[in-house]
């Protein structure tokens, strides 16, 4: 019975929270992502004020397109996939795994911002640049903060695969793979919300 009660123990605990120095990292990275909710909700709020103020410049449903869109909204939910299967296979201890799932994510990533900097280029070069109106001011603060953020995320991905590659599954990067998880799953959800918010009901 005893043998059972410790295999479901191990089987149920992560073992990036096995220790409890790297358990108390993770809890203060829940509340990073909490001072980030509250950033996203402000420029959410800023946007639903101004979504409709456009001076002389375009409406949102002038502006946007959804083939782009929909591209870069399918790019960050694959990527989303392909980072919970690098931390399935950290968990399975299987290294390779783990890394090549990785650089899978941050490449889609790159795609992602790849896309998003093409429509932002385009949008200037028609000139309809932040200035134009207090639409595009609230647009390209609340798009740019979040395409900066998966920014962040990608280079926090090179880093995070190559202290993988020299360092191996340790405890301590166990949990830099599951942090950065939680910040990548964090980008999707407000994508989704960026999605609904500004291109749907932009394009409606």
């Amino acid at each position: 019975m005893s043998t059972a009660t410790e295999t479901h123990r191990s089987v149920a605990r992560p073992p990036e929270f096995e220790d409890t120095h790297e358990s108390i990292r993770i809890l203060g990275f829940w509340i990073f992502l909490t001072t980030d909710v509250v950033l996203f909700g402000s420029l959410f709020s800023v946007y639903a004020v101004f979504r409709n103020r456009v001076a002389l410049g375009p409406t949102p449903h002038q502006l946007f397109s959804m083939g782009p869109v929909l591209a870069e909204t399918l790019i960050l939910l694959t990527s989303t996939f392909t980072c919970s299967l690098s931390l399935y296979a950290a968990r399975s201890n299987r290294l390779k795994g783990a890394v090549a799932w990785l650089t899978v994510t941050l490449l889609l990533g790159a795609s992602f911002v790849f896309l998003e900097i093409r429509e932002f280029a385009g949008d200037v070069m028609a000139g309809h640049t932040w200035h134009q109106s207090a639409f595009l001011s609230g647009f390209f603060t609340l798009v740019g903060t979040h395409g900066s953020h998966v920014t962040i995320g990608i280079a926090w991905a090179i880093m995070l695969v190559l202290q993988l590659m020299s360092g191996g599954l340790t405890v301590t990067n166990r949990r830099k793979l599951y942090t950065f998880t939680l910040y990548w799953h964090f980008l999707d959800i407000v994508w989704i919300f960026l999605f609904t918010v500004v291109y749907l009901l932009g394009i409606a």
